[in-house]
């Protein structure tokens, strides 16, 4: 999952959710792997509209993890 949160197709998805998981995924229980999986197959266009809140995600993506995604606020690594 930490590879394909690295590798979405478009360089700003790859940044925050590879970020996000690098922070968070290790932490995840089986149902947060779970919930996480769900929202790697999401389109990236839908997570970006949820992520700046163009509109909330569907009710099937209200959990913990989409909330702490929603929380994250990204920030580049030091070189």
């Amino acid at each position: 999952m930490l590879f394909r949160s690295w590798h979405r197709g478009t360089r700003e998805a790859d940044l925050i959710l590879g970020s996000f998981a690098e922070a968070y995924l290790a932490g995840f229980d089986d149902r947060g792997l779970d919930d996480y999986e769900k929202l790697l197959a999401c389109p990236d266009a839908d997570l970006f509209d949820w992520i700046t809140r163009r509109t909330a995600p569907p009710p099937e993506y209200d959990t913990d993890v989409t909330r702490l995604l929603l929380a994250f606020r990204y920030r580049p690594r030091a070189t």
